[in-house]
């Protein structure tokens, strides 16, 4: 693998070409302080104070429908002090709250890779949904997986020349409440052939994709074929799609192939070796409740038990709080 090859997959590169078959994205460069805020693991952790007075800020989009759904800001120059907690982000909050306003109001965030999936145990709903800057920053400093993007997105590149690329963004992506799991699905290309599919999320097994099989086959070869295999420049890679209720095909994202890609029903060394004969690609979904995978088990790391005022479980369990008063109080009403 190359890093070219990696690069390909960051959101920022892809987006551009796919947006019109995706979900809705707004893309922010992160500013070189912010990076920093998130590998610092020296002190307690501690999230942004928010600058931003929500009652008294401006409504500066007049009208989200004109807005451009790619933009990418250039990072400003926030720092905060040496040895000042907590920090804050001024700049970057400000353009983060204007594109989840245009974005409906609460969005999915990711950085140029990866979703901080594994720290969605410290949100109060327990998702990646968010609706302010703080929330988003929770996420991140509580993901190990984000360590990926941060340190370690090149190490299975033969040609590696750096731990890290140059710069990195933020994606929010806009939230959808009502997407269903079972209509998420992987899709393996080698030599620019579709030659697998899989159930993208395997921990549960859903009947109604063995009614469905042949024609969801069909419906994502025709649309490889139509908007994917011409566009995306690698030779071998991976691609995550969403179908809508009316057979509409979404991309959600690229991924490398091999290295840090989970392949789900194959293994790599399957997908190594199979053979794809004219058009057959081998789709894979659970038959039954016995192929089950396991999910992964996120427990609460020891480092984030620290409850002091400003930490991340200080504002986790005040969020808890605030959530709970809201359904006693719609309960009553």
């Amino acid at each position: 693998m190359k890093e070219e090859e990696v690069n390909r997959c960051q959101i920022q590169e892809w987006y551009p070409n796919f947006k019109f078959v995706s979900i809705k994205t707004l893309i922010h460069q992160l500013p070189e302080s912010f990076i920093q805020y998130l590998l610092d693991d020296s002190g307690p952790f501690l999230l942004p104070v928010s600058v931003l007075n929500e009652d008294a800020l401006p409504n500066r989009i007049q009208n989200p429908d004109e807005e451009e759904d790619f933009q990418v800001s250039e990072g400003s120059d926030d720092e905060a002090e040496e040895g000042s907690p907590p920090p804050s982000f001024p700049e970057l909050e400000l353009k983060i709250k204007e594109s989840i306003e245009s974005l409906g109001g609460a969005v999915f965030p990711k950085l140029n890779w990866s979703a901080p999936k594994d720290s969605a145990w410290i949100s109060t709903a327990c998702t990646l949904r968010c609706t302010s800057f703080s929330e988003i920053a929770l996420l991140f400093r509580a993901s190990d997986s984000l360590v990926h993007d941060l340190c370690h997105a090149y190490d299975s590149c033969q040609d590696k020349s750096s731990n890290r690329p140059q710069n990195f963004f933020l994606a929010l992506r806009k939230w959808y409440p009502s997407l269903q799991p079972e209509m998420e699905f992987r899709c393996f290309v080698r030599d620019q052939k579709l030659i697998g599919i899989s159930q993208r999320e395997v921990t549960t097994f859903y009947p109604i994709l063995l009614e469905k099989k042949n024609g969801l086959l069909l419906l994502i070869q025709a649309f490889f074929n139509n908007y994917v295999r011409a566009k995306f420049k690698s030779e071998n890679y991976t691609f995550d799609i969403y179908i809508t209720k009316d057979e509409r095909v979404k991309v959600l994202d690229f991924n490398p192939w091999g290295a840090f890609t989970l392949p789900l029903l194959f293994t790599w060394d399957e997908l190594d070796h199979i053979h794809s004969g004219g058009d057959d690609v081998e789709f894979r979904i659970l038959e039954d409740r016995c192929a089950v995978r396991p999910g992964l088990k996120t427990a609460v790391p020891f480092d984030y038990l620290d409850t002091s005022v400003g930490s991340g479980w200080d504002q986790f369990l005040r969020n808890a709080d605030e959530e709970l008063r809201r359904q006693s109080t719609e309960a009553g009403g």
